[in-house]
């Protein structure tokens, strides 16, 4: 009784560790995102203020046009620049909940076998199919695990892929050519 007891509060002491880990994980990249928008917010501002001086400043319509041609760049530039830094804290955030989970399911494998191992050591004779079943089932989930990691994976890759052909569109903005 006592080493199922010692079982369960180990096992609870480790669910609280993982939630801890979690939790801290998520306010971590939430934080991040926190301070970004209120810096690109105060970049906003401080550029409407330098925007506004500077449109009153305008006399003829040639500065007018001059000076709309120089205040749209900078604004792609900025779009892309916030769009990329939320795409990297979102990547980092879900990579360091991927590696909790990844390191949960590891050790529930490992566990899950040791109980078997444990019960089948305590199981009636003939039920060797049962268990074979069970490590099957077993076998089967642990596939379909590593299969949508896999894909997710692929997924993640493809997106990054795409946020850089994005980059690479906007960066020939800046010179004044037409993307490709």
């Amino acid at each position: 009784m006592y080493n199922v007891s010692e079982k369960i509060s180990s096992s609870n002491k480790a669910g609280v560790e993982t939630f801890m880990t979690i939790a801290n994980a998520t306010f971590a990249g939430a934080e991040r995102l926190a301070a970004l928008n209120l810096n690109a917010a105060r970049s906003f501002v401080e550029d409407s203020a330098a925007n506004t001086r500077a449109l009153l400043a305008v006399k003829d319509v040639e500065a007018l046009v001059a000076l709309q041609k120089s205040l749209a760049q900078p604004d792609a530039e900025k779009a892309s620049d916030y769009s990329r830094r939320v795409y990297e804290i979102a990547t980092q955030t879900q990579e360091a909940l991927t590696q909790v989970v990844e390191a949960q399911v590891s050790e529930l494998n490992k566990n899950l076998g040791l109980a078997l191992d444990e019960a089948v050591k305590t199981a009636p004779a003939g039920s060797d199919l049962a268990v074979n079943a069970l490590r099957s089932a077993i076998s089967a989930a642990n596939s379909a695990y590593d299969s949508m990691t896999k894909a997710a994976k692929q997924a993640s890759e493809m997106a990054e892929a795409n946020l850089a052909a994005a980059t690479a569109a906007v960066i020939p903005l800046k010179s004044g050519k037409k993307a490709a």
